[in-house]
């Protein structure tokens, strides 16, 4: 309190001035906070009052500042009106001709508190009470005018935020990923760590009525790093009623209370007042707690295995974030399509709205012709070049600050006569001149070469061509400058002039010529200095005529998506516009000027070039190298050159304050105008202040300083005028951020937080008519309290966009309207880009840019805005100014602001976090917008325009293509994206009666289907007779015994080993015998088959049928990975309760060795017997079960959500589904199959030991590991034997569509030939893979593959095998499917590439024998045809039941015996667990009837419940892998309701945080679900199980348990 009643001390000016430069020392990080304090009382101790002495009437004026910096308020008291009416009395006396015109005060037009709004500044201190800032000479000025109120109230926001601390999880980082390595980063802290600001209040306190909402809303969902930084995040825009009070109360209570954590992860879809506040234990008094990390938590995923790890316990601290409340829900919905309701912003009714009159348009002063003025420019620089041939007109300084050469009039003349007669003459040849008058040329001259450009500028206009003055292009890829290229082939640009030090400086090729740049036309470059070109004859004079309605210059101006347009400025308006500067800023002739800005565009050559040269004027040319080596070059040439006027931008004040301290003999009395051009910005208001406050004392003077505003449409809109009165105070006020985010003004609203200081920008241009109109519709007029886009109608504008009429009628020809819709003006009006109002006295002022509007949620946020927060919020320390770019993206129908900053090269993990999350927190308070990205990219990276400023287009195409390469990223979806559908609420179910009765009377049949029926076909088939298959090998043996059954290929294509009917008899026998006499086995028992993929697997399987044992195939473990696969192995023994295990004798060694005792107890293994080594007898006879419905075989499968089962397969079924393979393919022992599965369950192991025995054909087994060291094995052999059918899985079509893409040719010379395929199946248990088999097709089609040939079966754990493309039937079809329909469980058919379409493939025909039926999981009643639902299927194939499953045992039986609830109540269905449909096509079957098609949609195990919707991750995966070309593979599951994305990246690990964006904005997009987790592995990190299946449940226990090594890991907010 007491720094700020040193206001009204009298402080001598030294004193002052000392104390303004210790300000700036702090706030560049060169003296501590305590030498600060120390040194600053040093020098204002002699000044001080005694205690008592605060006088009334200083307390009022002064802020009252709540000493933890929360919301400040002025003090209302009984004698506030007599400040305020003393303070106006003051204004009054200030302005001795008051009238209402040029009075700078509001309060008239805006009540009592009169203010406009003003900027933000570099903070001094974080601790905003500890701060002194010296009120300006006026003297009068009440406090709210400093302009650093934006840099407290950013303080006092953040340090509201630091007392209810949330902790946000840090993203982990993989080291080499760490630019510093910090181990806090990686190691988050022990709970006995002793600091005590570390921990988080975790819960959601829903129910905990404290305020006047019936909740605690200090919630904020605030949050702190890791590790002990004050860091916060912030987003919620509810109001802070609770304030800190309550969290002080809610920690008393908590210190009391200890609660125990729940071992599972709350819901965090539903708020519910049942989670109690979770506490772990008070430290000390506070009830801030420590995270627990390690195994201090247990969880459990949700196969309910428990896990410890700092994943769980970030995701936990994730959840609990996300628990709290969030921006107000909104209200209704537009309906997109008709599936999906989007929320759609609705106005908040209490939104603040414009009360004034309709404005008036302002009307500058009468533009005075003075007599002496030229008719042209070109008669001006005639005029000064011959009278006043020695007078200087440009000096141009070397990066020393030296002068390097000074360019008079006389020269100016000359040598711009020289380059227009040698552009007219000495182009081309006489008949045929390259250039003539009116043709546009371009120049393109560097920053530092002043002098070369001023000549070439003005032989354009004596030659009467158009200059387009460009950037010098430095690569062939510059950033922008293929938009340049662009605007000069629209402009028919053929020849550049340049200077000789340019043209040398371009890239050229190795023969010395200039490459042509990307996107430009093809250009001659032509090189103005004098010594170059030839004089111009004695007769020869250029035609000097009148300003007129020709074109006289092109500037060009970038857009915000990046494009260049061009402005065309006629002669006319180009010299109205200098002689309007001229009285604006009464220039005189010969005054010296000095210019910082680019002289090609803008305020820059408007003052530099052109108006100069129309008052003989002497420009002082600085050009930006200098600046970067010595920013205090400008102030010292006005110093030097006692220059009257400095045309800078606030940059180069700001550059100046920082290096200012070493200068002792600076004396600015000189100027009268010190010119910042881009004085209309909302941070330029801060570099003034701090300027004037640290320059006052070298002379310079308040009045001064005038800001202009800009654009390259209207030229010069508003500037400030210089006066003589230095008691006549800039306007200027406080504005309300909210009010203006609705485009209302409000003047400094209670909310004293969110407010913006704004300098006027002077008066409209003499000779000019503003007005504001409506930014968006119709031109209409604003009211006097609403802020629109300023229009202005003068002579002095631009005209065109060049070759774009439709562009400029909308912006050049504008006609403003009054709310009755008549036009204020025949003249048209120019769009000037710029927001703001007039205010009193017609000051203009302006708030903002239409290129840097977003609209966020219906309100209107000004990208400099959010730059000036973000830049308060640690400034200097940790961003360097001007190094930040702020865009807003669309996603999901709303913009969303993101934010790209540099860091600085030595700032730590936990700095950049802790800075991302204070910005996300100050954003949040002051302008309630919530942030959805925060980049940081190293230093130096981001594109620069030519004078180092950040191209913004760029940047934001970089980050919408992934290639920004980010080292920090935050993103905040769940806290920005408001608009989500609604969750779905499920419908009470509808009684199956009623879904029937509904289907009959809408006329849909019924969905089922079914195969051939096995009883009616009629064929030859041999086998039938025989009930087991043991009977039909010895049948086999003795009727052929020399037919090939089974030939095993190598991996060179050769023959390694095949099996006769007689062979395999004779082998199958010897087994038998050894298990009876060296196993001593029973009947019944179970054996385990530990094989290769090869011949002694299928010999062993019938030994075992031999012997009445019940066979199980079991994977072998993998020699290169024992410790993850033999475990495998060993729960599948256990399990199956296997009393034997048969094996090779290799693999016996494996099962014994130290590497597998290592991974589990090899001394419980069952008996092993080695088949290698077989006993030479027979057995005494061979087994015959009593029953078909005996057990035959088990078969084991892990599923994809990682559960072990078994099923049991009797020998009826066994022999039903071989008939049933054999009929559908059209199986006989004359045919070869190829065969390229693994052999151990399901489908494949049926087709690999089990067919051919019953069929007789040959079957050629390759087995899918030799397809690893070659690729071609499988194609190669399918060719070689002229096979017709043959069967595959997903693993092996995708290493051939990999591994093979780029040898077709190679192939087709190697002969291989796939045109005799009539199928080729890829056996499945999964919806099939469309896009995987598309390309196999497409790749393979030059080799003769048939695309129709390919197809995919499928199958599951009830039945081995549903559906099977056959030989005969129709091809399989392809449907489209509404994706948002799929996941309220309905199913629309849609036409292919409409937007949300899903292409599904029939899997295959359904096989003989087989009836399937589609039922609503829930009600189990039956369904309609294409209605999504379980598949039900009755079959003599049916697996007879689970035989165990291991870690659930509760899978109960009604998944093989299920009746429907209604309809046909008597047979037994075996439940699928799959969804799916069926659907009626036009297609006829092989018996003559309507063909039925089903197509699998995923499995119900897999799917997840997001947001009451059913989404199946295969979905999100496809749009994720689509959405950046290094993501090779993605899996997605769910954890405690986050959706958890985890992608391999095959690309840099500087790569790995782009994604993070790219994934979050295409599952928004195209699924409506927020990402919660998005880690980012290595490839191949990814489980996919031999089928080619994710996975994904592994990978979620691997993620829990800390085992995945990610290279990045983003919690999003």
């Amino acid at each position: 309190m007491a720094d700020r009643s040193l206001d009204s001390l009298s402080l001598p000016l030294e004193v002052r001035a000392r104390l303004a430069e210790l300000e700036l020392e702090l706030s560049e990080g060169d003296i501590t906070q305590k030498g600060y304090e120390k040194k600053r009382s040093k020098l204002i101790g002699a000044y001080l009052p005694q205690p008592p002495a605060a006088n009334g009437a200083a307390a009022v004026r002064c802020r009252l500042q709540h000493s933890e910096g929360a919301t400040r308020r002025t003090l209302r008291t009984s004698n506030i009106g007599v400040c305020d009416i003393r303070e106006a009395a003051a204004r009054e006396r200030a302005a001795p001709h008051s009238t209402a015109a040029n009075r700078p005060l509001f309060y008239f037009r805006f009540g009592v508190d009169q203010a406009l709004p003003q900027e933000r500044r570099t903070p001094v201190t974080p601790s905003s009470s500890s701060r002194y800032h010296r009120r300006r000479s006026s003297g009068s000025r009440d406090e709210r005018y400093r302009s650093d109120v934006h840099t407290e109230a950013v303080q006092a926001a953040l340090a509201k935020h630091k007392e209810r601390k949330m902790a946000v999880p840090m993203p982990s980082k993989r080291r080499s990923l760490v630019v510093q390595t910090s181990m806090d980063a990686y190691t988050p802290p022990d709970t006995s760590s002793g600091s005590e600001d570390e921990g988080s209040v975790q819960g959601d306190s829903q129910g905990t009525p404290t305020s006047s909402q019936g909740s605690i809303n200090m919630e904020h969902w605030i949050s702190q790093a890791i590790h002990g930084s004050t860091t916060s995040t912030t987003s919620s825009s509810s109001t802070q009623s609770g304030g800190s009070g309550a969290a002080h109360r809610l920690a008393d209570v908590m210190a009391q209370t200890h609660i125990e954590n729940h071992s599972a992860p709350p819901d965090v879809t539903t708020y519910t007042s049942e989670h109690s506040i979770q506490v772990e234990r008070p430290q000390g008094s506070t009830a801030r707690v420590a995270p627990k990390y390690g195994n201090a938590e247990l969880m459990e995923t949700g196969d309910g295995v428990p896990v410890s790890s700092r994943v769980s316990a970030k995701i936990q601290q994730l959840v609990n974030t996300l628990k709290r409340p969030k921006r107000p829900p909104l209200r209704e919905f537009f309906v997109d399509d008709f599936e999906e309701l989007l929320e759609v912003q609705q106005p908040d009714p209490n939104q603040p709205k414009p009360e004034g009159a309709q404005m008036l348009a302002m009307r500058g002063e009468q533009l005075g012709v003075v007599t002496n003025w030229p008719p042209s420019l070109e008669a001006a620089l005639q005029r000064w070049g011959t009278i006043s041939p020695k007078a200087p007109c440009l000096t141009t300084m070397d990066t020393n600050g030296k002068p390097l050469y000074i360019l008079t009039y006389g020269k100016l003349w000359t040598r711009s006569m020289k380059v227009a007669y040698n552009i007219l003459h000495k182009l081309g040849t006489k008949q045929e001149p390259m250039v003539r008058p009116g043709d546009r040329v371009a120049l393109v001259f560097p920053n530092n070469d002043p002098a070369a450009f001023m000549v070439a500028f003005y032989g354009c206009l004596l030659a009467e061509v158009v200059p387009v003055p460009i950037e010098v292009p430095l690569t062939r890829k510059d950033a922008g400058s293929q938009q340049i290229g662009f605007l000069l082939g629209s402009c028919g640009v053929t020849v550049a002039l340049t200077s000789d030090a340019c043209h040398k400086g371009l890239p050229k090729s190795p023969t010395g010529e200039i490459p042509q740049f990307k996107g430009w036309p093809k250009l001659l470059w032509f090189v103005t200095e004098s010594k170059h070109l030839s004089k111009p004859p004695r007769d020869w004079f250029p035609h000097i005529k009148d300003a007129n309605n020709d074109t006289a210059y092109i500037e060009y101006k970038t857009c915000k998506d990046g494009s260049v347009l061009g402005v065309t400025v006629t002669r006319i308006a180009l010299l109205t516009h200098c002689q309007a500067l001229t009285q604006a800023c009464g220039y005189t002739e010969a005054e010296t000027i000095v210019n910082v800005l680019d002289f090609k565009k803008d305020v820059g050559l408007w003052h530099g070039i052109l108006t100069s040269v129309m008052n003989m004027m002497h420009v002082i040319s600085i050009p930006y190298s200098l600046m970067k080596v010595n920013p205090l070059s400008w102030i010292q040439k006005v110093c030097q050159y006692k220059a009257k006027v400095a045309c800078v931008k606030s940059r180069d004040m700001h550059w100046a304050l920082v290096a200012h301290r070493d200068q002792r003999d600076i004396n600015l009395s000189s100027l009268r105008m010190l010119i910042v051009a881009d004085g209309a910005n909302p941070w330029s208001i801060s570099s003034c202040d701090a300027f004037l406050n640290v320059f006052q004392s070298k002379g310079l003077r308040q009045e001064v300083i005038c800001p202009c505003a800009s654009s390259p449409e209207a030229l010069t809109v508003a500037i400030r005028r210089p006066t003589d009165d230095s008691n006549q105070p800039p306007g200027r006020g406080v504005l309300s951020m909210h009010g203006l985010t609705y485009g209302v003004i409000r003047v400094d609203s209670e909310e004293k937080l969110s407010v913006l200081t704004v300098q006027d920008v002077g008066l409209v241009m003499p000779g000019a008519i503003m007005c504001a109109v409506k930014p968006d519709g119709v031109p209409q007029l604003c009211r006097t309290d609403e802020v629109g886009e300023l229009c202005v109608c003068a002579m002095a504008t631009g005209t065109s966009y060049y070759g774009l009429s439709g562009m400029t009628k909308n912006t050049f020809e504008v006609f403003p309207m009054t709310s009755s819709g008549a036009p204020i003006s025949e003249y048209p009006f120019i769009r000037t880009g710029l927001l703001g109002f007039i205010g009193p006295g017609g000051l203009v002022f302006v708030v903002g840019k239409m290129d840097g509007l977003m609209v966020v949620s219906g309100r209107r946020h000004n990208a400099d805005d959010i730059v000036a927060t973000a830049l308060a919020v640690e400034p200097m320390k940790f961003v360097y100014r001007g190094r930040i770019a702020v865009f807003s993206v669309s996603v999901l129908h709303d913009e969303r602001i993101v934010i790209v900053a540099e860091q600085r090269p030595d700032s730590t993990e936990e700095d950049s976090f802790q800075w991302m999350s204070r910005v996300l927190q100050a954003i949040d308070s002051i302008h309630q917008v919530g942030v959805y990205c925060l980049a940081l990219v190293p230093a130096n990276t981001l594109p620069k325009t030519p004078l180092g400023g950040i191209h913004l287009s760029e940047t934001k195409q970089l980050f919408l293509e992934g290639a920004l390469h980010p080292c920090n990223v935050l993103m905040c979806p769940h806290t920005c994206v408001t608009n989500l559908p609604k969750p779905r609420q499920k419908q009470p179910e509808i009684g199956p009666a009623s879904v029937m009765v509904g289907n009959l009377v809408s006329g849909k049949r019924i969905a089922q289907a079914s195969g051939r029926d096995l009883g009616q076909i009629e064929d030859n088939d041999q086998a039938r007779k025989f009930l087991f298959l043991s009977e039909v090998l010895q049948w086999r043996a003795q009727t052929t015994p020399d037919h090939v059954l089974y030939t095993l290929l190598n991996c060179r294509g050769t023959i390694a080993n095949s099996l006769t009917c007689v062979q395999l008899h004779k082998r199958a026998e010897k087994i038998a015998v050894m298990l009876m006499e060296r196993g001593h086995l029973q009947d019944g028992d179970h054996v385990a088959l530990v094989y290769p993929p090869g011949i002694d697997l299928i010999a062993a399987f019938y030994g075992c049928l031999y012997a009445g044992c019940v066979p199980i195939t079991v994977r072998p473990p993998h020699p290169q990975n024992i410790a993850t696969t033999l475990p495998t192995v060993k729960m599948i023994v256990e399990v199956s309760r296997s009393a034997c295990l048969m094996t090779t004798q290799l693999i016996c060694k494996l099962l014994r060795s130290r590497e597998a005792a290592a991974a589990v107890d090899v001394r419980t293994w069952p008996p092993i017997l080695d088949t290698d080594d077989l006993p030479k007898k027979r057995p005494p006879q061979i087994y015959k079960p009593s029953n078909p419905d005996m057990l035959a075989y088990l078969d084991f499968s892990v599923s994809t959500t990682g559960m072990l089962a078994g099923v049991k397969m009797s020998h009826a079924a066994t022999s039903a589904f071989c008939r049933s393979i054999k009929l559908q393919c059209e199986l006989y022992p004359s045919r070869e199959v190829a065969i390229c599965l693994d052999p151990y369950c399901g489908l494949g192991f049926v087709l690999w030991c089990l067919c051919s025995v019953y069929s007789g054909h040959q079957s050629i087994l390759i087995p899918p590991s030799e397809l690893e060291t070659t690729p071609a094995l499988w194609l190669l052999a399918v060719s070689q034997y002229k096979v017709r059918d043959t069967f595959c899985s997903y693993s092996v079509m995708e290493l051939c569509t990999k591994g093979l893409g780029s040898q077709t040719e190679s192939l087709k010379q190697r002969g291989l030939d796939l045109s005799r395929v009539r199928t080729c199946v890829v056996v499945a248990e999964e919806r099939p893979r469309i896009a995987l088999t598309q390309s196999f097709s497409k790749l393979f089609k030059d080799l003769g593959l048939h695309p129709r040939a390919v197809s995919t079966s499928f199958g599951c754990r009830v039945n081995l095998a549903i559906c099977l493309q056959g030989t005969s039937g129709p091809d399989p079809t392809t449907v489209y499917v509404d994706m948002r329909a799929l996941r309220h469980d309905r199913v629309r058919l849609v036409e292919r590439g409409s937007p949300h379409s899903l292409p599904l493939m029939e899997s295959g025909k359904i096989l003989p024998g087989v009836r399937i039926i589609i039922a609503n999981p829930e009600t189990k009643g039956p369904l309609g045809d294409s209605h999504l639902g379980e598949i039900w299927v009755h079959s003599a194939h049916n697996a007879s039941g689970y035989f165990t499953i291991y870690g659930d045992e509760s899978l109960q039986s009604d998944h093989f015996n299920s009746r429907l609830s209604f309809g046909d109540t008597q047979t037994i269905w075996a439940r699928t667990g799959y969804l799916g449909f069926l659907r009626r096509t036009e297609l006829t079957d092989a018996n003559g009837e309507r063909h039925d098609a089903l197509y699998v949609v995923g499995a119900l195990d897999e799917a997840m419940e997001l947001r009451g919707m059913r989404y199946h991750p295969i979905d999100i995966e496809t749009s994720v892998i689509r959405a950046h070309k290094s993501i090779t593979e993605c899996a997605v599951f769910t954890w405690t309701n986050l959706l958890v994305v985890v992608v391999e990246l095959d690309g840099s690990e500087q790569e790995a945080l782009d994604l993070v964006p790219l994934v979050t904005n295409v599952v928004l997009e195209e699924h409506y679900l927020i990402v919660g987790v998005v880690v980012v592995v290595d490839v191949g990190v990814i489980p996919i199980n031999s089928r080619g299946e994710k996975q994904r449940m592994h990978l979620r226990d691997g993620f829990l348990a800390d085992q995945l090594d990610p290279i990045y890991v983003a919690y999003n907010m």
